[in-house]
């Protein structure tokens, strides 16, 4: 079996009249890679997929899959297949009909596209319902035959637009670990449009944090949470607090630091040191979420901060929305950001 190729994103664009949707990317995704593509609504994710597709033409810039620039290529020529985030099953036709629908268009015959078709079934667990209609399946059945339907053309990239947007919770969970199991069984890469958070940091080999059309940050998922570029990525991604150095007390280059909340730590009252690093407030909110408690804390002249204590460590000093308190870290678990 050939290497699966790398995929190049240079300096691609995508305008709308006056408006940039997608700000000169460069993007280098290595072969055999699992890549979510995250950020909030309108930041260009799903204009970049749609560009990889060919479903989008680039207004500049080039997309590179191994040795080949594809960028003019017809979506059916690029050795990529999209799966869409409505599924976009035929009502009428069965699972097996559905699936084997792109081979039907390349004038394979009929027992040769159904046999594949049963097989593609069989590798996603739906070989069971291949005469079902879709209308008799449930969302996460959909979405099986979908993703079968999309690899029956054996693609050199998969392209997810936010394939588990639709399901509940639970399923959702199930369905990741299904996706990520698939992706590295069949060694192709993934590139995955989400705007969730955890989704990114279940199933990527590399995050791709964008905003405003640009990329804010390429890493692995690790990197990304624990040393996040920017303020915007540490924001995002959640679970830091972001607040200017000088109020940290840190020194470096960055005029904004980011404090993971689970590195906080939270004191009753205002006894403590409001020293080197110890800042003093008042308990906004305190969420118990099982074996963690999250604290919301007003300090003045800042955004609201947050930390998060192991539920035992709570117990031994509870605090209770309204009373002061005292937030205090480590020295070493401060983080600069870039501009």
């Amino acid at each position: 079996m050939a290497r699966p190729p790398d995929i190049e994103l240079v300096a691609l664009t995508k305008r709308y009249g006056e408006t940039v949707a997608v700000d000169s990317i460069g993007l280098r995704i290595p072969a055999g890679s699992y890549c979510c593509l995250l950020g909030p609504s309108g930041c260009g994710k799903t204009t970049t997929l749609r560009m990889i597709a060919g479903h989008e033409e680039a207004s500049e810039g080039d997309i590179i899959l191994g040795a080949e620039n594809i960028t003019l290529l017809p979506p059916a020529a690029r050795g990529t297949a999209m799966m869409f985030q409505s599924y976009a099953l035929f009502p009428h036709l069965d699972c097996t009909d559905n699936v084997a629908f792109s081979l039907k268009m390349r004038g394979i015959d009929k027992d040769t596209r159904r046999g594949r078709a049963v097989e593609m079934l069989k590798r996603v667990h739906m070989d069971s319902y291949a005469a079902r209609l879709p209308a008799q399946l449930s969302g996460g059945q959909q979405q099986r035959v979908a993703l079968a339907r999309a690899l029956i053309t054996d693609p050199q990239v998969l392209l997810l637009d936010e394939p588990l947007s639709a399901l509940d919770p639970f399923l959702r969970i199930r369905m990741r670990e299904e996706l990520k199991a698939l992706q590295t069984r069949l060694g192709i890469s993934f590139i995955h449009v989400t705007h969730s958070q955890d989704e990114a940091m279940a199933l990527a080999d590399l995050v791709v944090v964008m905003n405003g059309g640009r990329i804010e940050q390429a890493a692995p998922p690790r990197e990304v949470f624990n040393r996040p570029a920017s303020a915007f990525v540490a924001k995002f991604i959640g679970g830091h607090n972001v607040l200017p150095a000088a109020v940290a007390r840190a020194t470096g280059d960055g005029a904004l630091v980011a404090i993971r909340a689970d590195r906080m730590n939270v004191q009753p009252g205002t006894a403590g040191d409001a020293g080197t690093t110890s800042l003093q407030g008042v308990a906004r909110s305190v969420e118990y979420l099982g074996t963690t408690v999250q604290i919301g804390v007003d300090v003045p002249g800042l955004e609201t901060m947050s930390a998060t204590v192991p539920e035992a460590r709570f117990d031994v000093a509870p605090v209770r929305p309204g009373e002061p308190v005292t937030l205090s870290w480590k020295a070493e678990d401060v983080h600069a950001l870039g501009a």
